[in-house]
């Protein structure tokens, strides 16, 4: 396996040019439970370039149908991003605000340690981290403007790629 940079610009180019519409190549998740894993994972791929395409713990998109858990939920995105250790595709690490990059991700929760929300980091303002997200959707808004009880932020450190 090959490890390279995750392009950062061209996840935010995705994550801005579509943040206030739907890219028909995908299905749009709104009105079945939220788009914004799908939108993120839309981002991150526009980013890495790599899907994985291990059955259950993988994380890729073919369609609606078929896809991995971790395309469009926002637990399975998190736990595919900080446990794939070895394999093909994107993979990151749980960090804290200080290490955040523009094409880094954001998850929100509740005081019960569930998560609901996963926006993009598409750009700071002095020290306001601003994101762009779907379900509702968001085009480079302040992550002060969230409500939210619980926080957490994941540093895509590089894609892994087979070397041929």
């Amino acid at each position: 396996m090959i490890v390279r940079e995750y392009d950062r610009a061209s996840a935010v180019e995705y994550a801005k040019k579509w943040a206030m519409r739907r890219n028909p190549v995908y299905f749009d998740f709104n009105d079945i439970g939220g788009d914004c894993t799908n939108y993120a994972s839309q981002c991150l791929y526009a980013g890495s370039g790599i899907m994985n395409f291990t059955p259950t713990i993988g994380w890729y998109y073919i369609n609606a149908n078929e896809r991995t858990a971790s395309w469009t939920g926002v637990e399975y995105f998190y736990n595919f991003l900080v446990g794939n250790t070895t394999g093909s595709g994107p993979f990151g690490r749980e960090t804290d605000e200080s290490e955040i990059k523009i094409g880094d991700f954001i998850q929100l929760g509740r005081a019960t340690g569930d998560f609901y929300h996963t926006p993009i980091v598409t750009g700071f303002r002095g020290r306001t981290i601003l994101v762009c997200a779907h379900t509702y959707d968001a085009l480079d808004r302040p992550l002060s403007t969230y409500s939210y009880e619980k926080i957490r932020f994941i540093h895509i450190d590089g894609v892994r790629q087979t070397d041929g």
